[in-house]
C-alpha cells in the first residue's frame, strides 16, 4: 500500500473525495483519486508519457524538484483530466501554496524561468555558428558540383558544334576519278551551282563520276553520253566540252533528269 507522507491519513480503501478539501493539497487528492480508481503510478505514467518520478513529485507535492508553476499547472490539468476530475479547484489550490512552499509566484513571467535561461548557456552561439558554417560548406559544394556539370555540358555542346561544323563545311558530293589517260581523252562535263542542291551523274561506262549535294562548281571528265539526275535544276548551269546546256527541256517540277549526249 501506498504513504503519501503529507496525508498519513489518506485509506486507499475509502470513497473518493467529492471535491478537494479546504486544506488538502492538489497532490494528495490527485493521489487519492488515483487509489480509489485502483490505477497504478506506472500505468498512469505510462499512458500520460509523463516520467514516474515527475508524478510521484506531484502526487506529493514537491513543487522544489519541479519545473516553474506554468509546468506543474498543465501537469496537473493532463493529470485531472486523466482521473476525470475537475482541474479547477486543484489549480487555484495550487496557487495558494506554490508561493509557500517555494518563494516564488505562481505565475512568475516565463522570461525568469531557468528552462528559458538553458537556451543561452556558452556555447549555443557556437553550435549555431557550426549549424550556419556547415550549411555554407554544403551550398558551396553544390554551387561547385553545378558549376562543373555546367562546363561539362558546355564543353560536349561546343565539340557536337564544332563537328557539325566541320561537316557542314566539308562538300558532301563524292567525286570519282576517272583517272590517267581516260580523264584526257573523255568528254568534260562542267557545273556551276547558285545554292546547294543534290546531283547525281554516271557516264556511259557505268563510273558514277558524282554523286550527293553540293554548292561549288563540279568539273568532271567521263564519256559520254552521261546521265544527269539534278534535285533543282534552276540552280545548276551546266556545260558539256565547253559548251552550255540548257536544261530547261528537261525539267520537270523543278528536278531534272536525262541523259545528256555530244
Amino acid at each position: 500500500m501506498e504513504v503519501n507522507p503529507n496525508s498519513p491519513q489518506s485509506n486507499p480503501s475509502s470513497a473518493a473525495p467529492n471535491a478537494l478539501g479546504n486544506v488538502q493539497r492538489p497532490g494528495e487528492y490527485l493521489r487519492q483519486i488515483r487509489m480509489t480508481q485502483k490505477l497504478e503510478l506506472d500505468d498512469a505514467a505510462k499512458e500520460l508519457n509523463i516520467p514516474v518520478k515527475t508524478l510521484t513529485a506531484l502526487e506529493q507535492d514537491e513543487y522544489k524538484t519541479l519545473p516553474e508553476a506554468t509546468f506543474i499547472k498543465g501537469y496537473y490539468r493532463i493529470y485531472a483530466k486523466y482521473l476525470k476530475v475537475d482541474a479547477t479547484s486543484i489549480i487555484q489550490r495550487f496557487d495558494d501554496i506554490y508561493a509557500n512552499d517555494t518563494g516564488m509566484l505562481p505565475n512568475h513571467a516565463l522570461n525568469n524561468s531557468p528552462i528559458r535561461i538553458m537556451g543561452k548557456l556558452p556555447g549555443s552561439n557556437r553550435d549555431r555558428n557550426r549549424k550556419w558554417m556547415k550549411r555554407g560548406l554544403i551550398a558551396v559544394a553544390v554551387i561547385a558540383v553545378l558549376a562543373v556539370l555546367v562546363s561539362v555540358v558546355q564543353n560536349m555542346s561546343g565539340s557536337k558544334d564544332a563537328a557539325v561544323a566541320d561537316a557542314q563545311a566539308q562538300p558532301e558530293v563524292q567525286v570519282m576519278s576517272a583517272g590517267g589517260a581516260a580523264s584526257a581523252s573523255g568528254d568534260q562535263l562542267s557545273l556551276n551551282f547558285s545554292r546547294p542542291t543534290s546531283v547525281n551523274i554516271v557516264d556511259s561506262t557505268g563510273k558514277v563520276l558524282a554523286t550527293g549535294r553540293q554548292s561549288s562548281a563540279l568539273s568532271l571528265n567521263g564519256e559520254a553520253p552521261f546521265q544527269i539526275r539534278l534535285d533543282d535544276a534552276e540552280a545548276v548551269s551546266l556545260s558539256l566540252n565547253n559548251e552550255s546546256i540548257s536544261l530547261s527541256p528537261y525539267t520537270v517540277n523543278g528536278k531534272a533528269d536525262f541523259r545528256l549526249s555530244r
